[in-house]
């Protein structure tokens, strides 16, 4: 006899359990454990060594043929994605609400749709003419894309075998999708997985690109199952305040490409705009110097990133527990940083209330933002500011010491290219031809040259 096994799934992190439970215990959402169909388990194993068709092998020699690339014609897009879309690719691009998803993938297929490919935007949250009126806003009207509001997975794919093969198909969004295949309503973990697994596979039959919309938890985690970002082959997180104009693309996961590059949008009424030069972005324009604020230039794949860290030390006169609040940063490597200033060199933080924050709303995971913090931090509590055109990097030991970073001399071209003619740097950086380079093989010496 078959024994029937119920199975309970989290919607919001994906994790399986044997019974229902208010609470998850993996993420820690409320009700957020529903039952997913029954599986069925014999007790009796079965023979799968046999009755099976044979599966090619080949060798790791093999010839291989480099697969081709759509170039959208939005070079930030293009370059976050490794380069254009790949033909039977699956992409999911998660996001807050409201922070410009539909709008950009509504110019990139309009985009693609003006270059003669047959581009295909089915919307399960709007209705076609709530989309013609955001491409009429973003002066799209014109372009040749083929539009749709359906939810039911098998009416698209009936619809899209009946005429011609998209070259590009955007699903908006995979949560509002429904197989009549699975029992659920659109957003369970069964019915998602399901009907992302049919798009998926249709794409791969077809060679057709296809852009899936996710939506994300409050934690920014993307929703639904987690399998779902294994099924697909690109993961793109779509960053950003919806206060600030300014957005980034990063590439999570691809397997066409490398997940280092970003693609820098600034929202406009026009519709997202890219930013050429993302530098001039996250620096303040300032003629004086100010305590408490480094340059720093960071590294996302191969493009420099200059951005500004600034930081704020408030002493206190009562016994209270002094607060840390970062922005942009690891909060546990401020810790860190603030251990090292006050053990190797002997500034004490324990009345003192420290902020930091990286302008722009730019998150910083760096590791040669080390240096950059700590002269920061060190400008914030001596009230001496760092010299306006300068630029700071390097990675710090728990001994003190700065290590060298990778790719110096990019970071260094970049800043150069900007107007910055001074940098600090470990000791053991490559010399910037054009700047003057002052060397610091410790956190100690570079306290010392800015308390001198």
């Amino acid at each position: 006899m078959a024994k029937v096994k119920k199975k309970y799934i989290c919607s919001q992190c994906g994790s399986i359990s044997n019974r229902w439970q208010g609470q998850c215990d993996d993420c820690g959402e409320w009700n957020s454990i529903v039952e997913e169909a029954p599986v069925t388990i014999f007790a009796q194993k079965h023979d799968l060594s046999a009755g099976g068709r044979l599966v090619s092998l080949s060798g790791l020699d093999s010839d291989i043929a480099i697969p081709e690339r759509m170039k959208i014609g939005m070079e930030e897009l293009d370059r976050a994605i490794g380069g254009g879309l790949v033909a039977g690719s699956a992409t999911l691009v998660a996001g807050d609400p409201g922070i410009g998803k539909s709008t950009l993938l509504l110019q990139a297929c309009a985009a693609l749709a003006r270059q003669g490919k047959n581009c295909v935007y089915i919307s399960g949250e709007e209705a076609v003419d709530q989309v013609r009126l955001r491409a009429r806003r973003l002066g799209l009207a014109d372009a040749p894309v083929q539009l749709a509001s359906a939810t039911s997975v098998r009416d698209i794919l009936t619809t899209l075998r009946g005429g011609n093969i998209p070259d590009l198909l955007i699903i908006d969004s995979v949560q509002t999708m429904h197989s009549d295949l699975i029992e659920g309503a659109p957003g369970t973990v069964s019915q998602v997985r399901a009907s992302s697994q049919e798009l998926i596979r249709f794409a791969k039959e077809n060679g057709c690109a296809l852009l899936l919309v996710g939506h994300v938890t409050k934690d920014g985690n993307i929703a639904g199952p987690r399998v779902l970002e294994h099924m697909v082959d690109t993961v793109l997180s779509f960053e950003g305040e919806r206060s600030h104009q300014y957005r980034i693309m990063r590439a999570v996961k691809n397997r066409f490409g490398g997940t280092d590059e970003i693609g820098v949008f600034a929202m406009q009424e026009g519709g997202l705009v890219e930013v050429a030069n993302p530098s001039t972005l996250f620096l303040t324009d300032r003629d004086s110097a100010i305590s408490g604020a480094a340059i720093f230039p960071a590294l996302e794949g191969t493009r420099p990133v200059l951005v500004e860290i600034q930081a704020l030390t408030v002493r206190l006169s009562s016994g209270a527990t002094p607060r840390r609040s970062v922005v942009g940063w690891d909060s546990a490597r401020l810790a860190m940083i603030l251990a090292i200033l006050e053990a190797r060199c002997g500034l004490s933080f324990a009345n003192v209330e420290v902020y930091l924050n990286v302008a722009g709303g730019y998150k910083i995971s760096d590791t040669a933002a080390d240096m950059a913090v700590a002269a920061a931090l060190v400008s914030a509590f001596s009230e001496r500011p760092l010299p306006v055109a300068s630029i700071i990097f390097g990675e710090l030991s728990l001994s003190g010491e700065v290590r060298p970073v990778s790719h110096s001399n990019i970071r260094l071209k970049e800043a150069a290219k900007l107007g910055f003619d001074a940098a600090w740097v470990p000791a053991k950086a490559d010399a910037g031809k054009k700047m003057d380079m002052r060397y610091f093989a410790t956190l100690g010496e570079l306290t010392r040259h800015m308390l001198q």
